[in-house]
């Protein structure tokens, strides 16, 4: 079965890859396939056959197993995907009427929570015969925000009974390269609307609140959420204290997040599969220990039922409660098949391997979430497990050897520890304490190799996903969990287990030891944290770079004697390596974030970087928190040359702080008032500060930059209108004049065969456009163009369009934003000039790399001296068939 389900793994990888789902021709072919090898396996697997034969044969079950879960997943999907949102009800009051589905998320704004839709309705519109159609696949699931406005929000809880006023989008979220899909996650959740409660005043309770087993586990997790926050009230870590209980993470604060990834320890604050282990184990033993005692009560209940079998249903019982408490995630799934597994084989009499109950847990999960496969937890809880097993394989049979000690042994280390004419008595009794007291070491010698030897693995084995999925590396996270391990998961989390048990009000003082015990865990924490080299930021490995690690942590875990196990270690150096850039001098690179309504470019050359804008910040989307940040992570780019904050709208300017934070910034130019926090934020950040304007030059390998606006002085007008505009041009073609810059090739060339460029012109108005046409028309030539205001009917007159002549132009625009940018004349006057158009919203991010060609004619007269630079999309080089348009 370990063959079966890990081919079945296989193939639901492989179709959570698929840009579109299979059609039936495919799913016809992968069942025939599937068929075939079914029969080839069971001819090539009989025995007596030869080893090859037989190998293949498991080569065929592999086959069908990842044909048959190829199929299954796509099946799932198109199920999942045939509930939507129609388009023509997008922004649109919709009427909705259903239930609270899950625990509510609070936040400084409002509630967040999944709300199950029952019957959907047109707001304002009496039901039409096609509303009912659309009914009938209306979504299923939506994920809606109350915000509180005018008035609180009120106490939500789950199994309400609402029917609410709200307005929604399709589920489409940002899409970056080297960022965590936001759509992937939704899908997987089975959201397929996202919105906010529009008219907060039309809310109407309804009667009759939904039950069932989710419910109820749902509402019990709300209720030991509210005791905890009673307790604690605003203590520092009764986030993680909730965690530990319930499972809900919406409470941690920003500072024990930031500790624990410093760390390597986020793990800690998931009820992951140590805990459920513990929560059976503790369970089962006191289950047995009251079993063995039912003569107290007059009962002979272990000579009816074993107790062993007693303890193991007991403990199964604590796993699943405990599971359901801690929102079902997938490590705490993994560990409650894997207990169930090894369960039903001892109470059958039977005995399965270890491996077998975690091939068995992987089929089961995967039955249940197909989509479980996106998930970070899903790879790092089975992998962790998997370097257990492979690395400890041989640990216990060499500690079983070590610790058998007989006789002679005993009779020596008496005859060492006594010499003379003393009584038997006292001699055997020397004996046998140093035959205790070298057990006990050799025991506890041995538990101390074993756990330091499992930490190691689990580090080396995870350290390759760990860049995968989080672009860094916490080097002292074999530290920090060789304490923090231990003490949250054998002495914090039992004390919140206690708290959660007992009745108020005995368990507030509970649950104000297990914060303290959490207060001791976080100064260790940040003590080991200190030195600068504690996180190693890395690249997003490539597949290349990934598979390379993955066979340097098997060649590193395997069994003393293997060749060159000391040059495992080399296969790393992809990992930790930065790829190279590949720009040439006087080449640059243009990425174009999508970070929904707001504005980021980051703009590299061979050796530089410079990051334009930050897109929004916690007032809104937390875009530089998101996305920048993580993206800049992603390219294993953690020093930033300059950034550049156009103006003071908190679009373009929010995320400055978390990128601030996040990584070294050389400078910063920017076009706020003096008297703006930012400023006082780069300087304890050890950037130089510089205020924007109009004449600043500079150049990075070849690449011009140019700043056209604001002029110099105090900042006058509104921000859009003293907003940076920014021009950056590559290097003149080979054989111009030695020492020539791009701006005298640029003068001197013909008007119409300008040096390419890109001109970032942030939230330029028509004024300023204006400004900038009648100072010098050549100076705006690009042939990339950012477009002015994401498009707006303020800005990008036929005049600055005129001037610039882009060959490509990119709209940042927000998916459905409420601005309605871009402005269909605006887009009009692009499409007339057939220019290149890419959307954040369509396309998610987009990337090209402007440099210079030399024209095919020899007279260098073309219209342009090189082909337009081809945008390369996000969401059409990564597409994902989940994925909305």
């Amino acid at each position: 079965m370990r063959a079966v389900w890990c081919g079945f793994a296989l193939g639901v990888v492989g179709l959570q890859q698929q840009a579109a789902l299979p059609g039936w021709h495919v799913v016809m072919a992968c069942l025939l396939m599937a068929a075939t090898a079914a029969v080839g396996a069971s001819a090539m697997g009989r025995k007596g056959r030869g080893r090859v034969v037989r190998a293949g044969g498991w080569c065929a079950v592999w086959i069908a197993a990842a044909c048959i879960g190829f199929v299954y997943a796509a099946w799932r999907a198109e199920t999942r995907l045939a509930y939507e949102l129609p388009k023509a009800w997008e922004v649109r009051d919709v009427e909705l009427q259903g239930y609270i589905e899950n625990l509510p998320a609070t936040d400084a704004t409002g509630v967040r929570f999944q709300f199950a839709v029952e019957s959907p309705a047109l707001a304002g519109r009496a039901a039409e015969p096609q509303d009912r159609a659309v009914a009938k696949h209306f979504a299923r699931r939506v994920q809606l925000s109350w915000i509180a406005r005018d008035a609180p929000v009120p106490v939500l809880e789950p199994g309400q009974r609402w029917r609410l006023t709200v307005r929604l989008k399709r589920p489409h979220g940002t899409a970056n390269f080297g960022v965590r899909d936001a759509e992937a996650a939704l899908i997987a959740r089975n959201v397929r609307a996202t919105g906010y409660v529009s008219a907060t005043q039309n809310a109407q309770r309804l009667p009759g609140d939904e039950r069932g087993v989710g419910i109820a586990f749902e509402r019990a997790r709300m209720a030991l959420r509210d005791r905890i926050v009673e307790a604690l009230g605003d203590a520092p870590h009764r986030g993680i204290v909730v965690a530990l209980a319930n499972g809900a993470q919406d409470l941690i604060g920003d500072d024990d997040w930031r500790l624990m990834r410093r760390t390597g320890t986020s793990h800690l604050v998931a009820v992951s599969g140590l805990h459920i282990g513990l929560v059976a184990g503790m369970v089962g033993w006191l289950v047995a220990a009251l079993w063995r005692r039912s003569c107290f009560v007059g009962r002979d209940w272990p000579l009816v039922v074993p107790a062993q079998k007693v303890a193991v249903v007991g403990g199964a019982l604590a796993a699943a409660v405990y599971a359901g408490l801690a929102g079902f995630n997938v490590p705490a799934q993994r560990a409650l098949w894997m207990l169930a597994v090894i369960g039903l084989a001892f109470l059958s009499g039977r005995q399965v391997g270890r491996s077998t109950a975690l091939a068995w847990a992987l089929g089961i999960v995967l039955l249940i979430d197909p989509w479980a496969v996106l998930s970070a937890g899903f790879w790092l809880s089975f992998g962790a497990v998997v370097a257990i097993f492979y690395a400890m394989s041989r640990t216990v049979r060499r500690r079983e050897a070590s610790t058998a000690i007989g006789p002679d042994d005993a009779e020596r280390d008496a005859t060492a520890l006594h010499s003379g004419e003393d009584s038997p008595r006292r001699i055997a009794w020397f004996a046998w304490l140093a035959v205790f007291v070298r057990r006990m070491g050799s025991a506890l010698g041995g538990w101390l190799r074993e756990g330091a030897h499992v930490q190691f693995a689990v580090t080396i084995a995870l350290a390759p996903l760990t860049a995968l999925w989080f672009a860094q590396i916490p080097l002292v996270g074999p530290l920090a969990n060789a304490f923090a391990i231990p003490w949250v998961s054998v002495v914090v989390t039992p004390v919140v287990l206690v708290g959660c048990v007992l009745p108020a009000p005995l368990d507030a003082p509970v649950f104000r030891v297990a914060h303290e015990l959490l207060v001791w865990l976080a100064v260790a924490l940040e003590g080991v944290s200190r030195p600068s080299w504690a996180l190693l930021h890395v690249p997003m490995p490539g597949p290349w770079a990934l598979a390379a690690a993955a066979a340097g942590v098997l060649w590193c875990l395997a069994p003393r004697g293997w060749p060159l196990r000391w040059a495992a270690p080399l296969t790393w150096l992809p990992l930790l390596v930065p790829p190279p850039s590949g720009l040439a001098v006087g080449a640059f690179r243009l990425t174009a974030l999508d970070i929904g309504q707001g504005s980021s470019v980051l703009i590299e050359t061979a050796q530089h970087a410079l990051l334009f804008d930050a897109g929004p910040g916690p007032e809104s989307t937390r875009a530089g928190e998101r996305v920048v940040v993580p993206y800049l992570d992603a390219r294993g780019l953690r020093r930033l040359d300059t950034l550049v904050l156009s103006h003071d709208d908190s679009d373009h300017s929010g995320g400055a702080a978390a990128v601030l934070d996040g990584v070294e910034v050389g400078q910063v130019l920017a076009a706020v008032a003096p008297s703006h926090p930012l400023w006082t934020a780069a300087r304890a950040a050890g950037a130089q500060t510089v205020q924007c304007a109009a004449g600043q030059r500079w150049q990075w390998d070849g690449v011009d930059f140019e700043m056209l606006w604001p002029d110099p002085g105090p900042l006058r007008g509104k921000t859009n209108e003293h907003c940076c505009v920014l021009r950056v041009t590559a290097a003149v073609p080979a054989g111009s004049a030695p020492g020539m810059t791009a701006q005298a090739a640029s003068d001197a060339a013909p008007a119409r065969n300008p040096p390419p460029s890109a001109l970032l012109s942030a939230d330029a108005d028509a004024q300023t456009e204006r400004t900038l046409i009648a100072r010098d028309r050549s100076a705006l030539r690009a042939q990339v163009l950012v477009v002015p205001h994401h498009g707006s009917a303020t800005s990008s007159t036929e005049p600055f369009l005129d001037s610039v002549e882009p060959l490509v132009a990119i709209f940042q625009v927000g998916y459905r934003n409420r601005f309605h940018h871009p402005n269909p004349r605006v887009l009009a006057r692009y499409e007339a000039r057939e220019t290149t158009l890419t959307r954040s919203d369509v396309d998610g991010a987009v990337r090209l790399d402007v440099a210079f060609v030399r024209p095919d004619d020899a007279s260098g007269q073309g219209q342009h001296p090189t082909a337009p630079p081809q945008p390369e999309r996000y969401r059409e080089t990564h597409r994902r068939y989940w994925m909305d348009r």
